[in-house]
């Protein structure tokens, strides 16, 4: 039997680890102190420099600039944000500009980038730096970290970068290059503090914003998680998941369950004016501060018809009749999967109210791509767009 299967028959079968893989028991900064982190540091900058990325925040050392591109990079692929980042510092080429603008206008040039809270967070952070540090993005880590949406690594990836801080990071390419270079038995989650000393202990004090850089690069173009590129790793003589032939193993994945899915009736409420019904949904909570279309969970032996129409008695306080189906559509979100079921509605009686959501309002059909929408509902405004008005 090779020796990577049988190491990983050891690890699946809960018996002694091989001694170049790390137990959890086991993890102390001595383990990282034991490595040779000059020459680590070295190999990893001199190949950064022939293969590093040409990225738009690194052809700037503005604050405002690469904390944009931080916040859009949280989650995010490289090649998603680019273009969201440039029409981003078109839209709000500073601070104060950001801080001035309304929350709808902040949306709407987020909207498709996903995850609206960091949006939001850009959004009062910015309000914040124009109260509380006169208008200038500040460059202590203690005042960065008060900020909304700011965390370690992302405050530690500011400043290295904008101001060549020695901070380090630990985002998931960081996480999994270092789990792979030190052979750790255990996911990356399980270890976050161990993981912290070795991000540190790493880090070229004196070359922190290329070698932050760097580490990033190496997980998102050569660590990879699936098919890592070893034979064009610097760190590949250095590491155990390589030598072990442990690649495809580590770092070690948690125990996922599946995905709840959720079956979800929609409303297209039309009143006789032909106007359609949207709501604003609460700041708190998932996709805060966007417009949608009302409707709700279906409940068990309910008829999306029935959800429709309860759903729209209790979160709007009106009576509608559910017409005819617009457009079925399957949608997924980071811990669970909708089923969205759409239906053309028409007002019947009653005054809409925003009882479980933030604001209510008629709008024209041509008027909808003036509010931020979840993605999936423009699946559902392109229905509409392309069919004929019911209700006529």
């Amino acid at each position: 039997m090779p020796r990577s299967v049988k190491v990983l028959s050891g690890l699946v079968a809960g018996s002694a680890l091989p001694a170049p893989l790390i137990p959890l028991t086991d993890c102390s900064p001595d383990r990282w102190r034991e490595l040779p982190v000059a020459r680590l540091r070295r190999s990893l900058l001199d190949w950064y420099a022939h293969h590093g990325r040409e990225l738009p925040w690194r052809r700037t050392e503005d604050l405002y600039a690469i904390w944009v591109s931080e916040i859009m990079l949280q989650q995010t692929q490289v090649k998603t944000v680019i273009p969201y980042y440039e029409r981003w510092l078109q839209a709000f080429p500073a601070v104060g500009q950001l801080a001035q603008a309304n929350q709808q206008t902040v949306l709407m040039n987020w909207q498709g980038l996903g995850y609206y809270a960091r949006a939001r967070n850009l959004h009062r952070a910015a309000q914040s730096i124009i109260a509380d540090y006169g208008g200038q993005f500040p460059e202590q880590m203690a005042d960065v970290l008060k900020l909304p949406g700011i965390g370690r690594t992302t405050a530690g990836g500011i400043l290295s970068a904008a101001l060549n801080q020695p901070y380090p990071i630990l985002d998931g390419n960081v996480k999994r290059v270092l789990a792979r270079l030190i052979g750790l038995s255990v996911p990356p989650n399980h270890a976050l503090s161990w993981l912290w000393e070795g991000s540190e202990t790493l880090l070229d004090a004196t070359h922190p914003r290329a070698f932050n850089q760097a580490l990033m690069d190496l997980g998102a173009t050569v660590c990879t998680p699936k098919q890592p590129q070893c034979d064009r790793c610097p760190w590949a003589t250095f590491c155990q998941a390589h030598q072990l032939n442990l690649q495809s193993v580590l770092p070690m994945s948690e125990t996922r369950q599946p995905l709840p899915h959720k079956r979800i009736g929609v409303a297209v409420i039309w009143n006789s004016h032909g106007q359609i019904l949207i709501d604003k949904r609460p700041q708190s909570g998932l996709l805060g501060g966007l417009w949608e279309f009302p409707g709700g969970k279906v409940e068990p032996n309910e008829t999306i018809p029935e959800c429709i129409a309860r759903e729209i008695q209790e979160e709007l306080g009106i009576q509608v009749e559910v017409g005819e189906h617009l457009i079925t559509l399957d949608h997924a979100y980071t811990h669970f999967k909708v089923t969205l079921s759409v239906h053309h509605c028409r007002h019947l009686s009653g005054e809409p109210q925003p009882i479980e959501c933030d604001e209510v309002k008629w709008v024209s059909l041509g008027d909808l791509d003036q509010y931020p929408f979840p993605t999936a509902n423009h699946k559902i405004i392109a229905a509409l767009q392309s069919g004929e008005r019911p209700f006529r």
